[in-house]
């Protein structure tokens, strides 16, 4: 039989641990807490050589398949190199005074033959080994890119562009990708073309070669000052990028609000505004780097005409022989012609390096980090929590909580009720420790939680959320979710408590249905009984429900209360909730206003209280 915890953590292809799982549902959660989402992802600024350097790092894990690719190169331009020697000792076997050297003239050629022909295998090869290479190391960086966004801290998200996020791990991935299966190659290749052709044209004509002490500073002088342009501009282009992915992201996803209010004119000429700045942005950069390859082409063209008037004056004065002048002008040629490469690839290097830039912004992010001395939990808590005088704001001088205390006991429910934005959801957030109290305490079982690892304090929760979330797999594996070693039996009795077991079997599949994208093949009401049905798999000790029957109709609301006090029995439970029908029979109800908790009491109490409560219970049956 096959191991559903293994299914199911292959469902995406990514294997993830229980607490990866946790903050993974816990951004759905802080979803509700305030955003600061106004503008990209920014990363750090680490400079183009300190990229450089990283990049080499990564070369460094895969040592062997390095040194196959350099002596693959170096054999290949050495043979290449030769050539132009063996055809300059053809030309010369033919002599006006001696005749023609036939015999001299096919072995030579039929050499050079030879070599150019090893020369292109071995660089067939090269090609190989490097895109192979390449693509070790970029499934490397994107595998270290994802696993790094899974450990940061909810804050994180709080302030960037779902958008932008996603592009530096696709785009700006795909972008060094690029750049090191085929920039690299031809960076490498021009190193040893250029050092060996300087040696071959000295051999044959140091006068000659001084040609090039005013060729090739000016070249590099070109080069160098083109790219200190470019690298800004190659930078802007990527975030320009992401701001368009980020915007694109956001109005798909709410298209069905887009059109429902008639807004599809003004969202298109928004987005023509951000399509405008990403295209002008790329034109900007693609245009300055142009200008780069056909300046150094005509520079190294110009070392050409010199070459030949100055070579065919040495020829006149028997200073140099006529096969001479035809190799020094192939060196020259191999000489310039990586210089003028390099100018062309130069702006494929400058984005690849303001995308590595990017993508090591985010690896340099400060992960979500407990105390070396922070404790595990013990094997079995009793779920008694304690909030002593907290206070938390998101942002300074904004308090969301103030001094709130409030105590929950083992297997207590706590409906905790208010308006929008009084801080109902904050408080969840910290109990599960996305964020933690700028002062108060928050205690299980009468320990301060920050004294545990986070991993730890989640694992002691199960959730069902108002805004559901599935991944794309079976209905099995999306329920067992909840459990690491949940069983067949125990997905299918949850199930059943959650009134969703009689509808999975009408499926053709049954309990091996495909859930596809998010589960837009479900109802809201449908998708909201499968979560409910994942937080009864869990055996966790406390339950949080976010306005947990917001999405089902009144029939099955009815279904859904006596599938929800199955879940809640024994469990420590912390219920938001907007209709308040929901939470007559809680054990404590807190009302929570601007912050701080205003009212607190049972259903009967509050109501005989008149206060708060009484007026918003009352305004729902008006």
């Amino acid at each position: 039989m096959t191991d559903p915890n293994r299914r199911r953590k292959k469902a995406n292809g990514i294997w993830f641990s229980r607490h990866k799982k946790k903050r993974d549902a816990g951004k759905v959660l802080a979803q509700e807490t305030p955003k600061k989402k106004s503008g990209p992802l920014t990363g750090g600024r680490i400079g183009k050589r300190a990229a450089l350097l990283r990049l080499g790092k990564y070369f460094l894990r895969y040592k062997r398949a390095v040194a196959a690719a350099l002596l693959l190169s170096l054999a290949s331009n050495l043979l290449a190199l030769a050539a132009p020697l063996l055809s300059a000792a053809a030309i010369n076997a033919v002599s006006a005074k001696a005749g023609v050297d036939m015999a001299k003239v096919i072995f030579f050629c039929a050499l050079m033959a030879v070599f150019y022909l090893l020369s292109s295998a071995l660089s067939y090869a090269l090609t190989y080994v490097m895109l192979r290479l390449s693509r070790n190391i970029t499934r490397k960086m994107r595998e270290e890119v994802f696993e790094k966004l899974l450990s940061l801290p909810v804050v994180f998200y709080d302030t960037r562009l779902a958008g932008d996020i996603l592009n530096r791990i696709t785009y700006d991935v795909d972008t060094v990708n690029a750049s090191l299966s085929n920039d690299i190659i031809q960076i490498a290749t021009s190193i040893i073309t250029v050092v060996g052709s300087l040696v071959g044209m000295l051999l044959l004509s140091p006068l000659l070669t001084s040609v090039f002490a005013v060729i090739l500073p000016l070249t590099v002088f070109v080069t160098v000052r083109r790219s200190k342009v470019m690298r800004p501009l190659f930078r802007k282009r990527s975030a320009k990028l992401g701001e368009l992915n980020g915007y694109s992201e956001e109005m798909l996803s709410g298209l069905c609000t887009i059109r429902g209010y008639g807004r599809e004119r003004e969202i298109e000429a928004q987005y023509a505004l951000h399509n405008a700045d990403a295209a002008n942005s790329y034109y900007t950069a693609d245009y300055v780097g142009s200008k780069v390859g056909p300046t150094v082409n005509f520079i190294n063209n110009l070392s050409t005409v010199l070459i030949s008037v100055f070579g065919g004056w040495l020829f006149l004065l028997d200073r140099i022989r006529l096969g001479d002048i035809s190799a020094f002008l192939q060196y020259s040629r191999k000489f310039t012609g990586p210089i003028n490469e390099f100018a062309n690839i130069i702006s494929e290097l400058q984005s690849a390096l303001a995308a590595a830039e990017r993508l090591f912004g985010i690896l340099d992010e400060a992960p979500e980090q407990d105390p070396q001395d922070a404790l595990l939990l013990p094997a079995k808590v009793r779920g008694e929590v304690t909030f002593d005088r907290v206070c938390f704001s998101y942002e300074r001088g904004k308090p969301i909580l103030k001094d709130v205390s409030f105590s929950a006991k083992k297997g207590q429910t706590v409906a905790i009720v208010g308006p929008t934005g009084a801080g109902k959801t904050t408080i969840v957030n910290l109990l599960m420790r996305f964020y933690d109290p700028d002062c108060g305490k928050i205690l299980l079982d009468g320990v301060d939680i920050s004294q545990y690892t986070r991993s730890a304090v989640r694992s002691v929760f199960t959730m069902v959320l108002q805004d559901t979330w599935l991944f794309e797999g079976t209905i099995f594996e999306n329920i067992a979710y909840g459990k690491e070693s949940a069983t067949k039996e125990e997905v299918i009795a949850a199930a059943r408590a959650a009134n969703i077991d009689r509808y999975i079997r009408t499926l053709p599949q049954g309990y091996d249905t495909r859930i596809t994208d998010g589960g837009a093949n479900l109802s809201k009401g449908q998708k909201q009984l499968l979560t409910i049905a994942r937080a009864m798999v869990s055996s966790a000790e406390l339950l949080i429900l976010d306005e947990a029957t917001s999405n089902v109709d009144t029939r099955t609301e009815r279904l859904v209360r006596d599938a929800m006090a199955l879940l809640q029995r024994g469990r420590t439970s912390f219920v938001i909730a907007h209709r308040l029908s929901t939470i007559e029979n809680a054990d404590c109800i807190l009302v929570v206003q601007g912050g701080e908790i205003v009212e607190r009491g049972k259903h009967a109490e509050l109501l005989a209280n008149e206060g708060f409560y009484s007026r918003i219970y009352n305004a729902q049956f008006e």
